[in-house]
């Protein structure tokens, strides 16, 4: 028996690895083998864009600037000082009687002075007494009075006493007689409206100066 030479052709056509145009449906159809990572094809990697940090630059924080003065500004002046004594000074002639805190006016005030033959003696005194619903008594007839709180009282409400002979005083008080207030109508006393001794009383304390001029 002879032997034919067995070919390399012949062996895979044996074996159905390669089909003759002839024989189509005796082939056998071979998916292409995937890619592995040894056989990817070679190209060089987009680089994703690298952007660059932002500068930051440091803020330094505004400064204001401004110039200081180079001694405090005085405060203004109060109308007056409470450092500054208070004072009275009564001028019998105009039926006024005005109280000053050092120069400056506070306030001044009608007044009644005393009846001819009673005038108000004039000097430079202290207030020495101040109390409220002063006890009347008559200058001239022993025994009369009338009780503080009394609507006839003579002296009101208030009482500030400024001048002695060491038995009689003279001093500032109401009236329930106010037409008489602007006259020279009193004993030596100073007559007020009620309203306005309880006003200078709340005004005054002892001690205070009392001017008594013409």
């Amino acid at each position: 028996m002879l032997h034919r030479p067995v070919t390399l052709t012949s062996l895979l056509i044996a074996i159905g690895l390669i089909t003759s145009p002839f024989s189509a449906q005796a082939g056998v159809y071979l998916e292409p083998e995937p890619p592995t990572p040894d056989n990817l094809p070679l190209s060089t990697p987009v680089q994703p864009e690298v952007l660059s940090a932002p500068t930051v630059q440091p803020v330094t924080p505004e400064t204001l600037e401004f110039e200081l003065p180079s001694s405090r500004e005085p405060n203004p002046k109060p109308l007056y000082s409470d450092e500054q004594p208070l004072r009275l000074e009564i001028k019998l002639s105009r039926r006024r009687v005005t109280l000053y805190r050092g120069n400056t006016t506070v306030k001044t005030y009608a007044i009644a002075v005393g009846r001819p033959g009673w005038e108000t003696p004039t000097g430079t005194f202290k207030v020495q007494q101040m109390f409220k619903n002063p006890t009347w008594v008559h200058p001239l007839q022993k025994g009369i009075s009338i009780p503080g709180g009394d609507p006839e009282n003579p002296l009101g409400r208030y009482w500030i006493g400024f001048w002695t002979d060491g038995k009689n005083w003279i001093g500032f008080h109401g009236t329930p007689n106010p037409k008489s207030v602007g006259t020279a109508a009193s004993h030596g006393c100073i007559r007020m409206y009620n309203t306005d001794i309880e006003d200078l009383f709340k005004k005054v304390s002892l001690g205070v100066e009392v001017k008594v001029v013409r």
